[in-house]
């Protein structure tokens, strides 16, 4: 036996898991090198959807970046474009009006609902629970239809403006939540059971995927995967905008830093961001959804057609862009998956000189291989999932 040991040749195997692999949904590859079905080192790779985000914008107007902004994290695109938004209103030095604040703060949180719907409901289908996952991705198209009442599009909204919105909420649309929140709350609920206290999902969750507080901070992790860390960061609290600082909730903490605290957290964030939503409606002001400048908000049709100033100015608007003073901001929102930053550069002219992204899960997925190292290939499953890596997000 002893000689066997000493002659028996055994080297690791190299395993490539994606981008053709339904886990890693065609946009990143793992280079796993494996002893056995334990992952000795592991190569991450993104890339595999780029589309030169952060060029495009710096080749079109100021205005017209929006629709790229919807492609990032596509899961929730107003929360982009809301992100975008306050950066160019922070450059002009401008303030959308106060209904303007409440509605953005509505559409905003509903993006977070459905993005947290979609994260949970596909980590549960990647550990073979597909009932939770028809049960989230039901409330998620509930809370899209909602969406698509208020701006037309389900999945990249295109709805925020600069200095404003593209129109205000349709008639009744109180009425349209509050029919709602009972079912949300019933699916809610369903998974809640299904998953929570499920020995199967606990065992495949808890003491996986798990980094140290000061790993995370290092990494430059931000929202519900810092969090679950147990540090109590949230955009929303530590650099108020909008009107999150009249709104009562509170920011889930975990204490493990572990998959299985990743999902809690975002379980009760949805809970959170539903409170906010019902504070928000209950206290919208009336009044004003855009800014009273037609050089910087883009004036309505009915306005272009009837007014000659409006005319000018959606001509010079289309045609030249606004045009923000020579300067560099950077502003920060709180996205579904953590700190969402735009870095903007104006050279005085119509154009973005720059557009830098600062996107939450690139930072999350670039500690992958630090996670992962030493557990089991079947835990980089559920890892991955709850690091939540967004393709158009990780676009370089």
């Amino acid at each position: 036996m002893a000689d066997l040991k000493e002659n028996l040749h055994t080297e690791h195997m190299v395993l490539n898991m994606g981008p053709s692999h339904p886990a890693t949904h065609g946009t990143v590859k793992f280079l796993l090198t494996l002893d056995g079905e334990t992952v000795v080192d592991c190569v991450t790779e993104v890339g595999y959807l780029h589309r030169g985000f952060e060029k495009m914008c710096e080749s079109v107007t100021w205005t017209n970046v929006f629709p790229y902004t919807d492609r990032l994290n596509y899961c929730s695109a107003i929360m982009n474009n809301i992100g975008y938004a306050l950066a160019v209103e922070k450059l002009l030095g401008i303030e959308c009006t106060e209904r303007c604040k409440y509605i953005r703060v509505v559409t905003n949180e509903l993006a977070r609902i459905s993005d947290h719907y979609t994260n949970v409901a596909a980590a549960a289908l990647e550990l073979g629970a597909l009932t939770a996952f028809i049960y989230f991705v039901e409330a998620r198209e509930i809370v899209w239809d909602l969406l698509e009442k208020v701006c037309g599009a389900r999945l990249t909204s295109n709805y925020v403006r600069i200095g404003g919105l593209m129109c205000d909420l349709p008639p009744g649309f109180d009425g349209d939540l509050k029919a709602v929140y009972p079912k949300l709350d019933a699916l809610y609920d369903d998974v809640d059971k299904l998953l929570t206290k499920n020995r199967i999902f606990i065992d495949r969750m808890r003491n996986t995927g798990a980094i140290s507080r000061e790993d995370a901070i290092s990494y430059g992790f931000t929202g519900p995967c810092l969090r679950a860390c147990g540090v109590d960061y949230d955009v929303r609290k530590a650099h108020p905008y909008l009107c999150y600082d009249r709104m009562d909730f509170d920011i889930p903490i975990g204490t493990t830093g572990d998959n299985f605290d990743r999902y809690l957290v975002r379980m009760e964030e949805i809970k959170q961001s539903m409170k906010i939503v019902k504070q928000a409606m209950r206290d919208m002001p009336e009044g004003p959804i855009n800014v009273n400048n037609p050089y910087l908000r883009q004036p309505s049709k009915q306005d272009v057609y009837t007014r000659m100033e409006e005319m000018i100015a959606h001509f010079k608007m289309v045609i030249e862009g606004l045009k923000p003073p020579i300067g560099e901001v950077y502003f920060p929102v709180e996205a579904a998956n953590g700190e969402l930053g735009f870095y903007l550069v104006s050279d005085g002219g119509g154009k973005p000189y720059k557009c830098r992204v600062r996107p939450p899960c690139f930072t999350m997925t670039s500690a992958m291989s630090h996670i992962i190292k030493g557990q089991m290939l079947a835990d980089l499953i559920p890892t991955f999932d709850m690091l939540n890596m967004i393709g158009g997000e990780c676009d370089r």
